[in-house]
């Protein structure tokens, strides 16, 4: 039996994959490294130099070659059966888990067998990779590199195809270099671009990348997931010609564009329906608004006429007013020269009334003034009437005030007299200092009271004192009870134990956090703990006994602070404070882990404690834990060898802990070990609850709070006592109250009674003081007087002069009625020549009217026109001389009133018409040309769908039948396979108005009373789909196109019954030895197979075959078509791996089986 060898190995290496498509080709030699001292290299093709020899023997190659029937050459080696592009043979070396290997495959069924990892499938990576596909294609590295043999820098892969007659056999060559990733490719040892390789592979109808041709491993459970339109194009890739596949994929294109045009053509129709439904909804407003600006353009028209209509008014009405002043004026000027003597006169009786005007006024200003001096003497004698008035009112007052000074006179008198009457009577009894003792006797109760009040007050606050003293108590009683039950709490117990003052420090830095500028972290036995229990006694033997109990603070400011405080205030002693400024990453290890664990440590000591990164910083400064290895293993003399001159300084393990002391003074090998015991801990254990120590905490705390109750006994008894001395101070004090007040009205009495004297001396002074006053009184009632009657002459005198200068007052008004008299007979005489005038004087004055009239309007008239003037310039400027023209007819023919007229009816006309959308024309119009755009654009459209139907069903009539008749030979062969394993299938084509969603359809049927049913992952086993899959995948042995197929443990899953039934029918398939040939009724083979050479494909035979299996059933079908390849890999394989002759193995075998029987 032919077998493919492999060279000793010692254990198989993970091969992994794969490199990116682009992998440039570059010109090198081949290198593959060998197991030997020399390194020898070696040729893939069987050359060799003149000192090399080739990797197989020519024993073995004669072997080869007697086999095939013919010799075989190293390069274009022509086999029989081989279809064109077969594989001939395959070299690799340094590849995956080879180091040298070479197959000789079958052209019909090769099945690849071995145990597991011994390298089946680094076949099917082989063949993959040397034809120039990625290692996409095999689902396993991604890299190309990984493909390369651990341990070496390059690998080698060498396929030899067969060549079409009459050619030689092309020879593919792969160097896949680690460095770089890189793979460089060889085609008949010439460098070659990868694209030329898969190009050649391509022209032999090769399809790496077709599920259906080449199925790997890795890929089994991906063509397992393919959907079933994926699997008809993967159908028609193995075995249609090219030609459906472009027709397919033109079909494919054709109908997306249809679709495009049809939805373009859907939405064209549409919105040209919107536009027309607008249009049409639009036009009568169109029309509307089309008239209505007609109309707006004709007012502009009108209005703009405006101007130039009143300029020639206007200008015709300046001609006429211009005669009209000339004419005026000269009647003016003769009227003038007729009435000048009548005015004569009458202007001389107009200058004598004139002056008599100017007397009458003057006389009027004499009255005005000796008027206003009779007001002056009237107002002085008003002036003297308010003073003498006023000196009456203060007679008045000076008698009232009397009035009261004499009342008050004569009530002094009574009160003297009754004051003198009491003095006759006797003094009551008073003795003070009675009242005095008995006050002061009540004060000094009431003192006594308080005084014993005091006293009972302090009595109570210090029980109050004592009573929360022991409720604290308590309170700590209980928290150190429930500490006993945890382990925080038995950790502060052991540092109470250990060290009270740390304790008592730690209690009050907990209070007290907050006047750190930074965390004040506590011993750390409280505030870390050991992450694994079983290395407690190694951490704690690397540690000093300070390092447990001493304080972290993490700046200077702080650590003054907390020594001020616990060394002068709190007095206390055994306190270890230690700073930390760095962080815990500024103390890296000595060493990397991976040095670490070669020094035969498994980490370091730091690594097993936990706790706040400051404390591990601090412990690391103090104890260096970052450089201190830690293994629960002993150290062996030569681990201690190596530590010795390691940067690792220290070290512990289960018993002893080890130090390195250094002298660099006296160089390098200056050095001394300090080898300690490692102790059981006593700081980070888990110890049981001390019973003795709870029993006592307990019967404390019962003491405290019986204690309690006492105390609060007690208070309850001094808080009556003073309720009954509050009361009885009340008492007292009231008591004191009504002696004081008898006290001070007896008192008052008394005082009053020797002050009556004094008060007699006081009225009697008052008394001569009113008297005094009343004389007083009396003068100035007399000088007041005396005023009065100054007062009242000069009164008199004033009248006097009053009187003189009214009677001139009066002899004034007497001239003035006189000169008004004149006045009134001048004015009458001027009055009686100027009525005789009056006709005259009123037509001069009229004609003098008109002419200023007439001037002013002339002057109007003239300011008007040219005003108009400019405005009409202005409004030619700017217009074209049809319109020039329009409106000079306009003002020719009409007059600014007919014109106002013609615009107030046009506005009219516009006012009954709505105003609306000032776009809605301009919408209109260019809706309409969106509208002609889309007719024409839908003509062409429908012309383009017209063309795709015509190319769809052209091509449709090609594709169609021919691809009909395929999957109906497929379905044939496919019900066959499954009628010899007593199952039923069928194989058709869904067909959808898309065609990109045409499907193979696999129908089977595994039971004998279920219907045929849909090929999926849910309705059949895993095994059944193993078997469908590859009953599916020999159907398309007898079509297929490409010249071989791969495919890497498809039967695993099955179970023994169903793999016999496919391994019987794939070798039947595979080598042409069918007994129970069919052909379909009525179809003879296609002639496009005919002419691709497939006429040697029929029902019974097809192309070369691999089937990799490491499953192995007994009584399996052998057929002299098949080659079984063997794996022989292993570390029990000679270097020479020529020298191992298997077929001599298999027929001593054979021998030694036949002598037995």
């Amino acid at each position: 039996m032919p077998s493919a060898v492999t060279p000793q190995r010692r254990g198989r290496d993970s091969g992994t994959e794969d490199q990116a498509d682009g992998d440039s080709a570059e010109s090198s030699s081949d290198r593959i490294s060998s197991r030997s001292s020399k390194k020898s290299r070696l040729n893939l093709n069987g050359d060799a130099s003149s000192s090399q020899r080739p990797l197989l023997s020519h024993g073995y190659l004669s072997q080869i070659n007697a086999h095939h029937g013919k010799d075989f050459a190293q390069s274009g080696t022509t086999v029989s059966g081989y279809q064109p592009g077969s594989i001939v043979r395959v070299k690799l070396a340094n590849f995956v888990t080879y180091t040298a290997v070479e197959f000789f495959p079958g052209p019909s069924l090769n099945m690849v067998i071995g145990p597991n990892g011994t390298g089946k499938s680094t076949l099917v990576c082989a063949i993959c990779l040397g034809m120039g596909w990625g290692p996409k294609h095999l689902g396993r590295a991604k890299e190309v590199s990984e493909f390369v043999k651990h341990g070496c820098q390059e690998a080698t892969i060498a396929i030899e195809l067969q060549g079409r007659p009459e050619q030689r056999n092309p020879v593919l060559r792969c160097v896949i270099k680690r460095d770089g990733n890189q793979s460089i490719y060889y085609i008949n040892d010439k460098p070659s671009p990868r694209k030329d390789v898969i190009d050649l592979a391509k022209s032999f109808a090769i399809q790496i990348d077709n599920l259906c041709q080449f199925l790997p491993q890795d890929k089994v459970v991906e063509f397992a997931a393919m959907t079933p339109v994926e699997l008809l194009w993967s159908t028609q890739r193995a075995v249609a010609p090219q030609e459906m596949l472009d027709w397919h994929k033109e079909l494919k294109v054709l109908r997306t564009n249809q679709r495009t045009v049809q939805a373009q053509n859907l939405q064209d129709v549409e919105t040209l329906t919107n536009l027309e439904g607008r249009q049409r909804t639009q036009e009568a407003d169109v029309e509307r608004m089309r008239e209505r600006e007609a109309i707006k353009e004709n007012l502009e028209k009108l209005v703009l006429a405006g101007p130039i209509v009143q300029f020639r008014e206007t200008r015709a009405k300046h001609t006429e007013m211009k005669e009209r002043r000339s004419k005026a004026q000269n009647s003016l000027q003769e009227l003038q020269k007729e009435v000048e003597p009548s005015l004569r006169a009458v202007n001389a009786k107009q200058y004598y009334r004139d002056q008599i005007k100017q007397l009458v006024a003057e006389r009027k200003r004499l009255i005005e003034t000796t008027d206003k001096r009779a007001d002056t003497y009237a107002k002085k004698v008003n002036n003297f009437q308010d003073r003498i008035q006023e000196v009456e009112a203060e007679k008045e007052n000076e008698k009232k005030g009397s009035k009261a000074n004499i009342s008050e006179v004569r009530r002094l008198d009574q009160v003297i007299t009754g004051l003198k009457k009491q003095l006759e009577q006797q003094p009551i009894e008073f003795d003070v200092s009675t009242y005095n003792e008995n006050i002061r006797a009540k004060e000094r109760e009431v003192r006594e009271c308080r005084g014993k009040g005091g006293e009972l007050q302090q009595n109570r606050s210090d029980l109050d004192r004592q009573g929360v003293e022991r409720n604290q108590r308590i309170e700590r009683g209980r928290r150190d009870l429930e500490n006993l039950e945890s382990q925080a709490g038995r950790q502060y117990e052991k540092l109470v134990r250990d060290n009270a003052d740390t304790a008592k420090a730690w209690d009050w830095i907990q209070q007290h956090q907050g006047e750190f500028e930074k965390p004040v972290y506590g011993p750390p036995m409280l505030e870390c703990s050991v992450k694994d229990p079983k290395y407690v006694d190694l951490v704690e033997a690397t540690l000093g006994g300070t390092d447990f109990t001493a304080f972290t603070v993490q700046t200077s400011n702080d650590m003054r602070t907390l020594h001020q405080q616990l060394y002068n205030v709190l007095n206390l002693g055994r306190i270890t404070i230690r700073t930390v400024l760095g962080t815990l990453e500024s103390f890296p290890p000595p060493v990397s882990r991976e040095d670490l664990r070669r020094y035969g440590l498994e980490g370091w000591v730091l690594d097993h404690i936990a706790g706040p990164d400051a404390v591990l910083a601090m412990l690391c400064e103090s104890s260096n834990l970052h450089r201190t290895g830690i293994a629960m293993q002993d150290t062996t003399p030569q681990q201690f060898d190596v530590l010795q001159n390691s940067p690792i300084p220290r070290w512990v393990t289960r018993k002893n802990f080890y130090r390195i002391n250094r002298r660099r003074e006296y160089g390098a090998s200056a050095f001394s070990t300090n080898v300690s015991e490692v102790r059981p801990a006593r700081v980070w254990t888990d110890q049981p609850v001390d019973t003795t120590a709870k029993r006592d905490l307990q019967v404390r705390i019962d003491d405290w709070t019986e204690e309690t109750r006492i105390i609060r006994a007690e208070i309850e008894d001094i808080g009556r006592q003073l309720l009954g001395l509050k009361n009885k101070v009340a008492e007292l004090e009231e008591e004191k109250r009504v002696l004081q007040e008898e006290k001070e009205a007896k008192q008052k009495a008394v005082n009053a009674f020797k002050a009556i004297p004094t008060r007699i001396a006081q009225h009697e002074e008052k008394l001569n003081s009113h008297n005094k006053l009343l004389a007083t009184i009396r003068d100035r009632l007399q000088a007041l007087d005396d005023k009065q009657d100054d007062l009242t002459l000069e009164k008199a005198r004033a009248a006097l002069a009053y009187a003189s200068v009214v009677e001139t007052l009066q002899k004034a008004h007497d001239e003035a009625y006189e000169a008004e008299l004149m006045l009134i007979e001048a004015t009458s005489d001027f009055e009686v020549l100027s009525g005789r005038e009056s006709e005259v004087k009123q037509q001069l004055e009229t004609r003098q009217r008109e002419v200023k009239e007439i001037i002013v309007a002339t002057t109007q008239l003239n300011t008007q026109a040219r005003e108009l003037m400019a405005e009409c310039q202005k409004i030619n400027e700017g217009l074209d001389d049809a319109t020039r023209g329009y409106l000079g007819e306009l003002a020719g023919r009409m007059t600014p009133e007919d014109l106002q007229s013609e615009i107030e009816s046009e506005k009219a006309r516009l006012d009954l018409m709505h105003e609306g959308n000032g776009g809605v024309i301009r919408e209109y119009e260019e809706r309409q040309k969106k509208i002609d755009a889309l007719k024409t654009r839908l003509q062409g459209i429908e012309v383009a769908l017209e063309e795709f139907n015509a190319n769809i069903k052209m091509v449709r009539d090609k594709w169609e039948p021919r691809l009909d008749k395929l999957v109906k030979r497929i379905s044939a062969s496919f019900a066959f396979n499954m009628k010899q394993i007593s199952c039923a299938g069928e194989v058709s084509v869904h067909k959808d108005e898309e065609y990109d969603q045409w499907a193979i359809q696999i129908q089977v049927k595994f039971r004998e009373n279920e219907p045929l049913t849909v090929l999926d992952s849910h309705r059949q086993s895993g095994g059944e789909r193993a078997v469908s899959t590859i009953f599916y995948l020999m159907s398309l042995q007898s079509l297929t196109r490409s010249p071989f197929r791969v495919v890497d443990e498809i039967n695993q899953g099955m179970d023994p019954r169903n793999e016999r039934l496919v391994h019987a029918r794939m070798v039947s398939i595979a080598t042409g030895n069918d007994e129970q040939q069919f052909q379909l009724e009525g179809e003879e083979n296609d002639a496009n197979d005919e002419e691709n050479g497939n006429k040697h494909r029929s029902m019974g035979g097809g192309s070369q075959y691999f089937l990799i299996t490491p499953k192995l059933l007994h009584g399996l079908r052998y057929e002299r078509g098949m080659r079984v390849l063997c794996i022989a890999s292993g570390e029990y394989m000679p270097k020479d791996y020529t020298c191992v002759d298997f077929r001599g193995c298999v027929e001593t075998k054979r021998k030694l089986m036949a002598t037995a029987r």
